[in-house]
């Protein structure tokens, strides 16, 4: 397995992402491989932003340029192997038909379609993402441990019957802030925070042990949405917590 950062909570903390290098070393330092996108404005830019990654010895796992059909090209052009799913249905039965076009225009590509299950979205808890997976049979998983968990999932039992669909996974746990607020406000129910931190039962060991069982071989991004202190601390402590367990 590798280790890398999904680093959009780094950016709510900054404001941005104003100096790859930097970022990228930083990140080096603490025992991180790379981070989860490759966000270039143009193909010339894409090539120049995986030059540097290459030069400092770093990676990424997929790019997202300024169009699905860009993001598409681009990402099998550098020999990555998915993209996020990115289509417009507002409903279950069209969204399981947009992504179904989107996994075909992947394949032309040589590359795969992969659903990050979310809260707030048309596939938050298990029973959607399983109904999903069922009628999207060629569209991969982005597993997010905590997204699944805080909507009542069970991410180790995911591991275990999907093995096969695993593309890319979040780690993350989820606390509780407000349990007096529904699921369906979740972003004033709690918060997205470092590993260990939540107050759920969320045991992404466990769900690491899974990973190893089934022989997942891929990358583990640590995600935390929100910080209270420097990013770099809850990332060395999320990696500590990870390593402290034997990975």
């Amino acid at each position: 397995m590798r280790y890398g950062v999904a680093d959009y909570g780094m950016n709510v903390w900054d404001g941005g992402c104003f100096d790859l290098e930097e970022r990228l070393k930083n990140l080096k330092s603490i025992g991180l491989e790379g981070i989860e996108r490759l966000g270039p404005i143009s193909a010339e830019d894409a090539l120049v932003k995986a030059a540097r990654f290459r030069s400092l010895g770093m990676d990424f796992g997929t790019c997202g340029g300024p169009s699905i059909e860009a993001s598409i090209q681009w990402t099998a052009g550098l020999g990555k192997n998915y993209i996020w799913t990115n289509v417009l249905g507002k409903t279950f039965d069209a969204f399981c038909r947009q992504v179904n076009t989107q996994a075909k225009a992947c394949d032309r590509w040589g590359i795969q379609v992969a659903l990050h299950n979310h809260l707030g979205t048309l596939v938050e808890s298990q029973p959607q993402l399983e109904e999903f997976l069922k009628r999207c049979p060629d569209c991969g998983l982005i597993l997010d441990t905590a997204h699944l968990a805080a909507a009542d999932g069970d991410p180790v039992e995911i591991v275990h019957k999907y093995a096969d669909r695993l593309v890319v996974m979040h780690l993350k746990d989820w606390l509780v802030t407000n349990p007096e607020i529904g699921l369906d406000n979740w972003f004033k129910r709690g918060r997205f925070c470092e590993l260990g931190g939540g107050n759920i039962g969320l045991d992404n060991i466990a769900v690491m042990k899974a990973l190893r069982e089934v022989g997942y071989d891929g990358w583990v991004f640590i995600e935390h949405d929100t910080h209270l202190r420097d990013p770099f601390e809850d990332l060395a402590h999320s990696l500590k917590y990870l390593k402290d367990a034997g990975f």
